[in-house]
């Protein structure tokens, strides 16, 4: 079963709303470094220390983990957290998704004519390419402060100016980039 634009975006926004109601706004990007904290921990166990003096009970040598009081070297000793398992869900409920649609479809497989035609056929170059914007988004992301689903989606449900400053902002920058990218078979 595929759903349409508007089923979904209502789904989606009724998501979005109970999990700022019940729990606290949706955002993913700094899981992504709690995640290389859980591995850098596990091959330095003295990154992420109990501390008694810290505010949530943790400390770490690394600015960053030690950010908000340990706050996220809490969450690298403890990462059963509600935004851990929300971002591991994200990746099993696509997956489940993807199975009960029947897998990937041999059109999906295939390079969109557009990239096609700017780009060429190769695969290769299409995951790289894939790989690298995906570093660059990560990358805004953690200088921003969040992600598109904190500052975009959360961040707009709850009337944030900076949700709206950067909503804004990402689409100023993603027409032109496509634009410039994407000149042949428009």
């Amino acid at each position: 079963m595929i759903l349409n634009w508007r089923s979904g975006g209502i789904l989606l926004g009724a998501v979005f709303f109970l999990a700022v109601l019940l729990v606290k706004p949706i955002g993913v990007s700094t899981q992504f470094v709690i995640f290389d904290g859980i591995l850098w921990d596990a091959i330095n166990p003295d990154i992420v220390v109990l501390d008694e003096n810290a505010k949530k009970g943790y400390s770490s040598p690394n600015a960053y983990l030690n950010k908000s009081g340990g706050k996220y070297a809490k969450n690298v000793a403890n990462p059963l957290n509600y935004s851990f398992v929300f971002v591991i869900a994200m990746i099993a409920g696509a997956a489940i998704s993807g199975l009960m649609r029947g897998g990937v479809s041999k059109e999906e497989k295939q390079m969109p004519e557009v990239w096609r035609k700017n780009f060429g056929d190769s695969t290769v170059k299409r995951y790289a390419a894939a790989f690298f914007a995906g570093f660059i988004v990560l990358f805004g992301a953690r200088l921003a402060g969040g992600c598109t689903s904190g500052h975009m989606m959360s961040g707009m449900m709850q009337t944030s100016i900076s949700g709206y400053i950067f909503t804004a902002g990402a689409f100023l920058a993603a027409f032109p980039i496509a634009l410039m990218m994407f000149k042949k078979g428009r």
